[in-house]
């Protein structure tokens, strides 16, 4: 054979490998080739739910197949993590996620997946603030009120959460211990309903991301006494840090990302991270998180790994110090 042919033939595999997964006969080019299911833990209506559906949406457009959200609720989001741990590797099961996701492994004892040897990162999509809100009709209209009827009253205030373990329970928990405070928690399956009782005054207040909070604060239906970052959210400039309201130290922010199961085709995991990404900073969807106090984010999946790692070991020591019950 001809030395020129064959080296052109070399030299066309090589340029093939980077879009064809070893032995799976996956391109980027050809992938997706039907809908897509994004899973998520939490009922409709929370800050994990709506950003998965913004960029869902986005990534519908983008490539052209559906992607479905799919709200599997249950045991603070895990019966939607060990579903998706369990599916088949082929880039049609994902699986987004939120603070939540590296709470779990610090408030159950037995989990039925690995949370960081059962899933393939994509990216890390979204970062934003919570908002400590309560209900209206509470004397206490700033954050040092609040903190002032809790102590006289401990235990009296009911404070809601998206569930035992969610994002929401762990910011009430940090708020109690550095605090040296006692509410009565009251776990609901997602932030959607905890807010739908907030705001019908069922209980007194409860941690929100800022997603899900913020439209029931400009409707005046929830009032918004502080925010949890190290410093003040754009979109409430005049709202104070809850570490600056009387909780020196007090620090969370709620994070989104998107996970695959492992064993995903590395050209399928590079090809949803750069559609992703690309979907969170398009200029509608950074706007809309934007004028909701979210911000896009980005990163390898790599970096996301390794926020999981450390997201992971930091929570497990917040349950450790503060004593929380381990199921």
């Amino acid at each position: 054979m001809n030395k020129y042919l064959i080296l052109l033939i070399f030299l066309s595999f090589c340029g093939a490998l980077p879009l064809r997964a070893q032995g799976q006969g996956v391109t980027t080019e050809t992938y997706p080739t039907k809908p897509v299911r994004v899973v998520v833990g939490l009922a409709p209506g929370g800050g994990t739910d709506i950003q998965a559906r913004l960029l869902a949406q986005k990534l519908s457009e983008f490539l052209g197949r559906s992607f479905v959200v799919d709200n599997r609720t249950g045991a603070g989001g895990t019966v939607a993590y060990n579903y998706v741990a369990k599916s088949a590797p082929d880039g049609y099961t994902l699986l987004a996620v939120a603070s939540g996701y590296a709470i779990t492994p610090a408030v159950y004892h037995k989990l039925p997946y690995d949370p960081l040897r059962d899933f393939a990162p994509i990216s890390l999509a979204v970062e934003a603030p919570m908002l400590l809100l309560t209900h209206p009709s509470l004397p206490a209209q700033t954050q040092q009120a609040l903190l002032a009827l809790m102590r006289a009253k401990p235990g009296a205030l009911d404070f809601a959460s998206a569930g035992y373990g969610s994002s929401t329970h762990m910011a009430l928990a940090l708020f109690t211990y550095l605090g040296k405070l006692k509410v009565t928690h009251v776990p609901y399956k997602g932030t959607g309903q905890a807010l739908s009782d907030g705001v019908a005054g069922q209980v007194h207040g409860l941690f929100a991301n800022i997603l899900s909070g913020l439209p029931y604060v400009k409707m005046g239906r929830l009032r918004a006494l502080a925010v949890s970052s190290a410093k003040r959210s754009g979109v409430l400039p005049d709202l104070p840090t809850i570490a600056e309201s009387g909780v020196p130290g007090y620090v969370t922010t709620t994070w989104h990302g998107w996970l695959a199961p492992a064993g995903t085709p590395a050209p399928i995991i590079h090809k949803l991270h750069t559609e992703l990404t690309r979907a969170a900073r398009a200029p509608d969807v950074a706007e809309r998180l934007a004028a909701d106090g979210g911000e896009a984010v980005g990163g390898t999946p790599e970096k996301f790994q390794q926020h999981l790692i450390s997201e992971i070991a930091r929570w497990r020591k917040v349950v450790q110090a503060a004593n929380i019950r381990v199921e």
